[in-house]
């Protein structure tokens, strides 16, 4: 298995991406190999003390990067030799299996949606985000931002996506999917959640238990929730400043130390038809780990093919 990484995504680019590839060789299989793209000088430089992993890197040169500032869709087609269009043009070949950045989220999503593209028979993709709950276990949220607007059917479609990243990367069998509401009866919300709820009441697509509200969302009431890409960011930045207002206060606790985005790394887009993780611009060593072990995690679940077979 090849794994593609963007080594010249992130804030701290190429120093900090280098040093995660190497920390995530350490606990991926020694038949996995990663696969650099970025400038060849840097990245050949700081494998000079790492002679012992050269067998399973394989470094492609690129001259050009996608920077944070640029507009993602025409520094896709302006810069052919960038980290990230190279990255994709590979992926889409098959010469890797999954391709991870923490570079320009814009840009990723041109990837994944014009080169890439979306499975066949779903409408819109999503992004899913794992939420820690207190008895150790996590959950998915689903949209997390990539679509604000959503339909009923989407929404339906989507149910169906994260249940089978649920089942089959978090390892919950026959996962609970709920809707996002302002309340647990079916009646109540807007014309979105009412129109969402009777589409999925009575499905056998998905283990669907209904509506849940807020306070629920870090119970064990639903193993999968979900919402549009408008109300599932805002929960997502809020349990992250929640996160930032403990640590700036001093106050340190097992169960916020969880929503830490170092321990997962980033975020899958789900739905397309290869596996695409998107980290942390921010993303320090330890995230960049997190994010490639969590490539090869998706890959070896086979969400794509599961997802193929459900459409």
């Amino acid at each position: 298995m090849k794994l593609g990484i963007d080594i010249m995504g992130g804030d701290y680019a190429p120093l900090i991406p280098l040093q995660g590839t190497i920390m995530a060789l350490e606990h991926l299989p020694s038949d996995v190999k990663l696969v650099l793209y970025g400038k060849e000088e840097p990245i050949q430089s700081f494998l000079k003390d790492y002679a012992s992993v050269k067998e399973r890197i394989e470094i492609v040169p690129t001259t050009e990067v996608i920077e944070m500032t640029d507009s993602p869709a025409t520094a896709f087609n302006q810069k052919p030799n960038s980290s990230i269009v190279v990255g994709f043009k590979h992926l889409k070949s098959g010469e890797i299996q999954g391709f991870a950045s923490a570079g320009s989220t814009g840009a990723m999503m041109v990837g994944a949606m014009h080169v890439i593209k979306a499975i066949e028979g779903i409408m819109r993709p999503c992004i899913g985000s794992t939420i820690p709950r207190p008895d150790g276990s996590n959950a998915l949220i689903a949209d997390v931002g990539l679509n604000p607007d959503c339909k009923p059917d989407v929404l339906f479609q989507y149910a169906i996506i994260a249940s089978k990243y649920a089942q089959f990367v978090l390892g919950i069998n026959n996962p609970r999917v709920a809707l996002l509401n302002i309340g647990s009866e079916p009646e109540k919300g807007n014309l979105l959640a009412k129109a969402t709820y009777e589409m999925m009441s009575g499905t056998d697509q998905f283990n669907f238990i209904g509506n849940i509200e807020g306070y629920d969302i870090f119970k064990n009431k639903a193993d999968v929730i979900i919402t549009d890409g408008f109300v599932g960011n805002v929960i997502l930045k809020m349990s992250e400043g929640f996160y930032w207002l403990l640590k700036k206060r001093n106050m340190i606790d097992e169960y916020f130390d969880k929503f830490n985005f170092e321990n997962y790394g980033g975020t899958p887009i789900l739905g397309i038809n290869k596996t695409v993780i998107i980290g942390h611009g921010a993303s320090t060593a330890k995230a960049i780990m997190n994010m490639i072990l969590h490539t090869h995690k998706v890959i070896k679940a086979q969400l794509v093919e599961k997802l193929k077979e459900a459409f």
